[in-house]
């Protein structure tokens, strides 16, 4: 069953009203001593939660999920257990963001995570600045959620990113937790900047918010990267995509994605975001391998491992057969690559668009001149005039009509 986003299931209120009483339940319950401890910079909690978080960040949810209950039956006074619970709702959200399925559960989870960490703040003097921390992390998570290029709810974004900002500027002066705390201030500072700048219809929101910077963010995203430890991954990851997409430094980025790869060889979207940083640097023989091992952990049902994942795959073997001049090996899989997308109904994607074109131009080299027509006409219908597919596919066309006058 698939839910929407937001609280409009009848279920929502049911599940956290559920984590609600535990929580609570728990609180009543903790011996007091427990309340002397600074979790979030506890090395020992720390080390309970390592091979918990190993375990999120390589889909072994199952795992992670056990040991972070533990951690709640021990903690349940705050909130650090509840959201990595939620992050670990997170990470099944990644590698599909169309997939709804996973929201109630990651909401309700920030959403207790808030419950608690307000509990803390208004009841636990000593513990105001650290439950700041998490009321900054939970709120910029669901903000994270709402702006997602699938859901685009950019009024809710807003408010939570805003509520997230406010608690972030209260816990500054926490010296011990300024590695975690970096986090948010690196994204803040550089997409305050860089949001209104690619998006002009957002300038006006971002008039409510302090102005950013873009380099010190960047430079804050490396620190919490070696410094930090329970969003030292999650920084990593914003550090990849932003150098890569935004800053043209593909030698970072893939530095970055080889790390996260080889040190979580199961998590299908670093799996997917290495071998598209090998194939941005034309590593063809690497690009096979990890190409091939993502398909084959599709076809044997792997977690994680879906269409999405499927299509890049498929896209890149695709160009590396193409490249040898194995037209029949080529063709396989740039009508892979067609079929992933149109299961996860993208369409509209660059790597469906340029895969139709690829295959009218198999079909061109082997005399098929009628089938290679089917597909340059199906992109020009799938893609926008102003498109480069659509421009590409409108050219080769021409180039069919003129060769057979």
């Amino acid at each position: 069953m698939k839910f929407q986003i937001g609280c409009k299931s009848n279920l929502y209120p049911v599940f956290i009203a559920i984590i609600l009483l535990l929580t609570f339940g728990t609180i009543k319950g903790q011996e007091k001593k427990d309340t002397t401890i600074i979790l979030i910079s506890d090395l020992r909690v720390q080390l309970e939660s390592t091979s918990a978080l190993n375990d999120m960040y390589n889909f072994k949810f199952d795992k992670a999920e056990q040991q972070f209950r533990k951690l709640m039956k021990r903690y349940g006074w705050h909130p650090l257990p509840y959201f990595l619970l939620g992050l670990n709702e997170w990470w099944k959200i990644m590698p599909d963001t169309k997939n709804t399925q996973h929201d109630i559960r990651f909401l309700a989870y920030m959403d207790s995570t808030i419950a608690v960490a307000q509990n803390l703040r208004e009841n636990f003097k000593d513990y105001k600045l650290e439950a700041a921390f998490f009321l900054a992390a939970a709120h910029g998570f669901k903000g994270r959620l709402f702006a997602d290029e699938e859901r685009k709810n950019w009024r809710k974004a807003a408010l939570e990113g805003k509520a997230a900002l406010k608690y972030m500027e209260e816990c500054k002066e926490k010296e011990e937790l300024s590695p975690e705390l970096l986090f948010g201030d690196a994204l803040y500072n550089y997409f305050s900047v860089w949001v209104p700048e690619n998006y002009s219809a957002l300038k006006p929101i971002m008039w409510f918010f302090p102005k950013g910077d873009k380099k010190l963010g960047l430079k804050q995203l490396k620190e919490v990267s070696y410094n930090a430890f329970y969003t030292r991954t999650e920084a990593m990851v914003w550090l990849m995509r932003i150098t890569n997409n935004y800053e043209s430094d593909q030698i970072t980025a893939f530095k970055v994605a080889e790390y996260l790869y080889q040190t979580y060889p199961d998590n299908p979207y670093f799996h997917r975001y290495y071998a598209r940083m090998l194939y941005s640097r034309g590593m063809h023989l690497e690009l096979e391998l990890a190409s091939k091992n993502i398909i084959n952990r599709i076809d044997s049902g792997k977690i994680g491992y879906e269409a999405t994942s499927g299509r890049y795959a498929s896209f890149y073997l695709g160009q590396v057969y193409g490249n040898r001049g194995d037209l029949v090996k080529a063709k396989t899989y740039y009508q892979k690559a067609v079929d992933y997308s149109e299961q996860t109904e993208a369409t509209e994607s660059g790597y469906y668009l340029y895969s139709l074109i690829e295959l009218g131009e198999i079909n061109v080299k082997q005399g098929n001149n009628k089938e290679a027509k089917k597909y340059f006409n199906e992109v020009k219908k799938k893609s926008g005039r102003k498109q480069e597919a659509y421009k590409d596919a409108k050219k080769r066309l021409k180039n069919l009509e003129k060769a057979r006058e």
